[in-house]
């Protein structure tokens, strides 16, 4: 196991890490990318030790991996709850009432921070049905009540 900073890698994941900069010889800086997603995949999210270990595995300066993870909002800074909550909010579901439906989900999870995590997405691909929203990989259609929501939780509790 290689240690980095506090950072723990075994030497599995280290191969995988290596074997996705293997894909992009000509230049490493290309691998940032897949090495950002193989990392949120093992850990849940990148933090700042994940952000320098990573440009240094890279041979990038820190800010080239920051600005990745700080402009795809596909990418977490921070753990997620045991249970991950998003919302859709494209234009259906937006018009379907998912932002009043992401406003009830935060203040019914607010008590269990460490237990959801309740964030909006783009598009959960099931337009005709909502507001749509996702625990996990769970997909629930049409969730237009706050009753609605809770009864979707209590699955997770």
């Amino acid at each position: 196991m290689t240690k980095h900073m506090s950072i723990s890698l075994t030497p599995d994941f280290e191969r995988q890490l290596d074997e996705a900069i293997s894909h992009y010889p000509v230049s490493r800086r290309s691998a940032a990318l897949p090495l950002l997603h193989l990392w949120q995949e093992h850990f849940g999210y990148i933090s700042d030790e994940a952000v320098s270990y990573l440009a240094a595995k890279l041979e990038l300066p820190p800010v080239r991996v920051l600005e990745l993870v700080t402009f795809y909002p596909m990418f977490r800074r921070r753990p997620i709850g045991r249970h991950h909550v998003k919302v859709c909010r494209t234009l259906s579901c937006a018009l379907g009432g998912s932002h009043e439906l992401h406003t009830c989900l935060q203040q019914l999870t607010a008590a269990d921070g460490d237990k959801y995590t309740v964030e909006f997405v783009e598009c959960l691909a099931n337009c005709g049905a909502g507001p749509t929203l996702m625990v996990n990989d769970d997909l629930y259609s049409n969730v237009r009540t706050a009753e609605q929501a809770r009864d979707v939780l209590k699955k997770y509790q």
